[in-house]
């Protein structure tokens, strides 16, 4: 207290200066119209640019939330326009079945949300960790994707976590083929570059340009048809000569993947039984 006293009466004159400062700035700006128009236009300007940071620094801390529903939006639009592509084909001249598309329940798989925790490039087996285990109804099998594609596959789980095959592992192998085509392929990825993956096995009177949009064939009991994988970067003959290697630039980047959504096809279980059933045979 002594110590604050001291220092009071040391530099009471520099206080005294201060508050005479404020007095007079005080009557000035309150007794002159000039001067008081002044200030409340410097005031506004000021207030306006906190507020401006402020506002950014908040939309910035909310970014996560916004990516999760553009996410989801994402999901939702590639299934209708996928639901609508069907409809076209069946019912081309139909307009009130095609109306109805964009209100068609989803009973062919269900989706749920998780966030990567752990993940790798560099490895030639490179596998994904996600937040969401068993207790979240994650099973493996089931396909991985993000906002831009094909993230990988669920390879094994514990109650609260999932490790995913990434498509940048040796062991990744999906059926894919060129958006209007029916043909089909394998993508596999060889090691090195993680932008770029290549489709196999295409037949050789298979049609395509460069550029085209690689998806999902819907041939497996992972993935249904027309998830984006990625487009047709360059071509080549296979090592037989008997069909093309494509190199596919993917559409989705390892080095950012974050929030995922993992698909649970309807009757998985019941059709991979099955065919194994006939494999045994």
């Amino acid at each position: 207290m002594r110590n604050l006293l001291n220092f009071l009466l040391k530099y009471n004159h520099w206080f005294l200066f201060i508050l005479l400062e404020v007095i007079s700035f005080v009557l000035l700006f309150r007794f002159n119209h000039y001067q008081h128009s002044v200030y409340f236009s410097s005031a506004n300007a000021v207030a306006g640019k906190v507020y401006e940071v402020s506002g950014g620094i908040t939309s910035y801390f909310h970014l996560k939330s916004v990516n999760e529903d553009l996410l989801d939006r994402i999901m939702e639009l590639e299934q209708q326009n996928h639901n609508l592509e069907d409809a076209l084909g069946r019912h081309l001249s139909d307009s009130t079945e095609l109306n109805s598309i964009r209100n068609l329940p989803n009973t062919d798989y269900q989706v749920f949300k998780a966030r990567v925790i752990n993940n790798s490039l560099n490895l030639v087996d490179n596998y994904i960790t996600l937040n969401r285990g068993s207790k979240d109804g994650i099973r493996p099998e089931m396909g991985v994707v993000d906002g831009n594609g094909v993230v990988g596959i669920v390879y094994d789980t514990s109650s609260h976590y999932s490790r995913v095959i990434s498509v940048l592992n040796s062991k990744s192998s999906i059926s894919c083929k060129i958006v209007g085509s029916e043909y089909f392929g394998y993508l596999k990825w060889e090691y090195g570059d993680s932008r770029y993956a290549y489709l196999k096995d295409l037949p050789r009177h298979a049609e395509f340009n460069l550029g085209d949009t690689v998806v999902t064939s819907g041939y497996s009991t992972v993935f249904p048809e027309g998830i984006m994988i990625g487009t047709v970067d360059d071509m080549a003959d296979s090592n037989d000569g008997l069909s093309y290697l494509l190199k596919v630039k993917l559409a989705t980047d390892f080095g950012k993947v974050s929030e995922v959504r993992v698909i649970a096809r309807t009757g998985q279980h019941e059709q991979k039984e099955l065919e194994q059933k006939s494999l045994a045979q």
